[in-house]
């Protein structure tokens, strides 16, 4: 099958209100056969699903809670349990139309992390999030800023096998042990200007999928990034890995497709 899997994007923010429509036919034409839709909290979830309907067999929903929550523009909290409230009972009612559960994880960045607390409070989120994962046969769509080994850590106690970890920027030796324990790293088109660059260079091609983290980590700063950049990250890959461009869709979309069951189905119809 011929095109690239964005397995992680922000379709939903605020920044692709006005143009979704350009963005989406432009990610097409670019190759992509698909767009993950992540969540960050339970008040996106419908209007994740909505996009779906709109872009079907095109936009695939994943709904979770993020490690950090935003309480009002430029300020920010550690996820705590009571954010499950809401976000349960709607992954509950769309649980059939999901392909991961996501964005979730940890981020142990010292600007939202001011205690062990806090990162007690995220360490529970995750470990509910992995149980409801289990509970409904879904992969995680992982967050792991800052928090490389002890996210790797927690997933593994708690038996969790199908992973992707998105935007990896611990250790290579690190990413090594989620390798050996089965999980995806997704690369995204900042590579080109990250120190992503060295992980990139340890993993095997088996290991990588293909990430725009849109409207975030494109290849400029603080410009937009649109899921229609996933080009960058492969053509980056191809030239460290010293493969085909081709080779590398073809390997990635793969993994994704392994990764995502519910999407290798949809997409083949």
């Amino acid at each position: 099958m011929r095109g690239y899997v964005d397995c992680h994007c922000h379709i939903s923010a605020g920044d692709f209100d006005k143009d979704i429509e350009e963005v989406v036919e432009a990610s097409r034409q670019a190759g992509l056969l698909a767009l993950l839709a992540v969540a960050e909290h339970a008040e996106e979830f419908d209007k994740i699903i909505a996009l779906s309907r709109r872009f079907p067999g095109f936009v695939f929903p994943c709904l979770g809670v993020h490690p950090v929550q935003e309480i009002s523009r430029g300020q920010h909290r550690s996820a705590a349990v009571q954010d499950l409230h809401a976000a349960l009972p709607l992954i509950e009612k769309y649980r059939d139309q999901l392909v991961a559960i996501g964005e979730v994880g940890l981020d142990f960045t010292p600007r939202y992390v001011s205690s062990e607390a806090d990162k007690e409070s995220q360490r529970q989120v995750l470990i509910r999030q992995s149980q409801v994962a289990k509970e409904l046969d879904l992969p995680l769509n992982v967050h792991s800023r800052s928090a490389g080994r002890p996210t790797i850590h927690l997933l593994k106690e708690q038996g969790v096998e199908k992973v992707l970890l998105h935007a990896f920027d611990g250790k290579p030796s690190v990413a090594m042990e989620g390798v050996k324990a089965g999980y995806l790293f997704s690369i995204p088109p900042s590579v080109i200007r990250s120190e992503q660059q060295k992980l990139v260079k340890q993993l095997p091609l088996e290991s990588i999928c293909l990430e725009t983290d849109s409207p975030a980590l494109g290849p400029e700063k603080q410009v937009r990034n649109e899921p229609r950049n996933i080009g960058i990250s492969a053509e980056y890959i191809s030239r460290v890995k010293g493969v085909s461009l081709e080779t590398v869709m073809e390997v990635t979309t793969q993994n994704a497709l392994r990764l995502f069951p519910k999407l290798a189905s949809a997409i083949r119809r």
